[in-house]
């Protein structure tokens, strides 16, 4: 199987700045990113999921053109979009995480930043102990019902 996108593996820590900047792991600073910029939603989990522009028009695609009633994908599409935000790499190779995703995360000076195959998560430090814990659990058990098909 070839994988003919960047593949986001691995987590690192860091600090936000006083500017509310937090940096891009370096391995993680790939051409489209560094050119195109990003895009920071809410996560499922309290987590910030950061989506190079290609994943994020593709998720775009998804939702607004699945067999979804109007009423709801007008209700779908306010939760997304309206709380997305568009945010560029500087020179250094930071973003700045608004205010109102890091309240919803619970960031405030340490955060894991966590590959997650084609995006990013942004987690508090605390958080993200918990939830890697319960997904490693859970992963296992997952792994296994597959195995048995």
């Amino acid at each position: 199987m070839v994988v003919n996108y960047p593949m986001f593996i691995g987590e690192f820590e860091y600090r936000v700045d006083e500017k509310g900047r937090v940096s891009i792991p370096p391995k993680f600073r790939t051409e489209e990113l560094k050119k195109e910029g990003a895009v920071l939603c809410p996560g499922m989990e309290k987590c910030i999921t950061i989506y190079p522009l290609s994943e994020w028009k593709k998720l775009a695609e998804s939702l607004t053109s699945g067999p979804v009633v109007p009423s709801k994908l007008r209700k779908l599409n306010r939760a997304i979009f309206a709380t997305a935000f568009n945010v560029e790499i500087d020179a250094q190779g930071r973003i700045i995480v608004p205010i109102q995703l890091r309240n919803y995360a619970a960031i405030t000076d340490e955060v894991v930043m966590t590959g997650a195959n084609t995006y990013l998560e942004l987690w508090s430090k605390e958080h993200w102990t918990a939830e890697k814990s319960s997904s490693q659990e859970e992963a296992w058990q997952i792994i296994e019902s597959l195995e048995r098909r």
